[in-house]
């Protein structure tokens, strides 16, 4: 009960919480939309989910100056890829934050002469530029991982043959996609943070892949990606050993 206060006591945890009803919403009446039966539970679905929305904007008003911050920590950081991944996914997350917060002032009646439509296309857009920089860094920091275990391994081989004479049997017999496979699986099993935050990226990428009209799939697929990323960001929250650093 004390880390379920303590979750529900962060903005970041509240947040979570309205996305994962916001995107069960829209999964299960997408499952739904056939019954004839079911349609004023559909309704209420479609109900609940734009009131999710709506008081995620609101949650969402102090996040730019949060992602600008963070863009000037990640500017110091001494790997230069790092460096330009997380800058750059983090500026696209304010750009992102700007333009949600014009459509909050919108849909409440403080702004009303804009194009709606239009900034609704620039946030998904600079959500998506922040995504895929998002994961350039995690296939980058994958790749580092690899590259650090295949060193290892090669360095064991050697003390194994120094000691026994002899060539590992296992580097003859493994082909190289197979020995590419096992790495890869060795290195994301010793790294969950990096395996979570890749599979949430991935997830999450679907949205604005359907929003521009890049990759269009339907509403369940689009919630069901959404609800998916939801469970493992309220996962990351409420363990914070699985969230990726930088």
């Amino acid at each position: 009960m004390e880390s379920f206060i303590k979750f529900t006591n962060q903005s970041q945890g509240r947040d979570r919480i309205f996305r994962t009803t916001q995107y069960a919403c829209a999964f299960i009446k997408y499952l739904l939309r056939n019954k004839a039966a079911r349609q004023e539970l559909v309704k209420k679905l479609q109900s609940l989910e734009s009131n999710m929305s709506s008081g995620r904007k609101l949650f969402r008003l102090g996040n730019t100056v949060n992602a600008v911050d963070a863009a000037k920590r990640t500017l110091r950081l001494s790997d230069p890829v790092l460096r330009f991944c997380l800058t750059v996914a983090n500026i696209n997350r304010a750009l992102y934050f700007v333009c949600d917060n014009v459509l909050w002032a919108r849909n409440v009646g403080l702004i009303r002469d804009i194009d709606k439509e239009r900034w609704s296309f620039n946030a998904s857009r600079c959500y998506y530029f922040s995504l895929v920089m998002s994961l350039t860094r995690d296939v980058y920091v994958i790749t580092q991982i690899m590259v650090l275990r295949a060193r290892q391994r090669r360095h064991q081989q050697k003390v194994d043959q120094n000691q026994n004479d002899h060539r590992d049997v296992a580097s003859v017999l493994v082909p190289k996609l197979d020995a590419f496979l096992f790495l890869l699986y060795e290195s994301l099993k010793s790294n969950p943070p990096v395996v979570l935050d890749t599979v949430k990226n991935l997830c999450d990428l679907f949205i604005p892949l359907d929003r521009l009209g890049i990759y269009q799939t339907n509403a369940g697929v689009v919630g069901f990606c959404g609800l998916v990323s939801s469970l493992l960001g309220i996962l990351s929250v409420v363990r914070p050993t699985l969230k990726i650093t930088p």
